[in-house]
């Protein structure tokens, strides 16, 4: 619990003023600040409280930055944190409200949001890519590319809600690492017996 305060408000403000698109689009920002510059947790951490907080209801951000706060100064943390993210774009935003309908036509404008969607989605798949890999790593090539292909038929067929959706493999994982580490415990019995 060394980290400062300014070191917990200076990575939430980055990431709430640098973060455009909504929540889904700051996690990347989210994680390289908790991750790879403060090193406030693994990257397996960062996966498993990203998994747990699409869960919950509400902004999937600001529930990130409250569990950031939360974990490096308690409750106190939670609450700078959180707001440390949300108020620098919600003062932003109530100043461009006065500019709104000028800026809406403007081609400018335009051409700068519609500039930043393709940064947007490299990011977002740079992420995926990187967590594909480790569940590949920890489940195998062949269990990680069914769960792929069962996770997408389960969200984009049959429309299932993400949460349930990662509930049910939370269960699975679970169950997984189980039956996986009692396997093991056999083998590993088992040489003990031979040898």
């Amino acid at each position: 619990m060394g980290n400062s305060y300014k070191e917990l408000i200076v990575a939430m403000v980055r990431t709430g003023i640098l973060g455009f698109g909504g929540g889904p689009s700051v996690i990347p920002l989210i994680r390289y600040e908790a991750v790879a510059r403060y090193k406030w947790m693994e990257d397996e951490e960062f996966g498993e409280i990203l998994a747990i907080a699409n869960a919950l209801p509400g902004p999937i951000a600001t529930k990130m930055a409250a569990y950031l706060g939360y974990k490096q100064k308690g409750t106190m943390g939670a609450v700078i944190a959180v707001l440390g993210h949300i108020l620098p774009s919600s003062v932003v935003m109530v100043a461009l409200l006065t500019l709104a309908n000028v800026l809406s036509y403007s081609t400018v404008v335009t051409g700068m949001i519609a500039a930043v969607m393709p940064v947007i989605a490299v990011m977002l798949g740079q992420m995926a890519y990187e967590f594909a890999e480790k569940a590949v790593k920890g489940l195998g090539i062949l269990v990680g590319g069914l769960l792929f292909v069962l996770s997408f038929l389960l969200l984009q067929v049959v429309t299932l809600h993400p949460a349930i959706v990662i509930i049910i493999f939370l269960a699975y994982g679970a169950f997984h690492f189980r039956l996986k580490h009692k396997l093991e415990e056999r083998r590993e019995k088992g040489k003990g017996m031979s040898a």
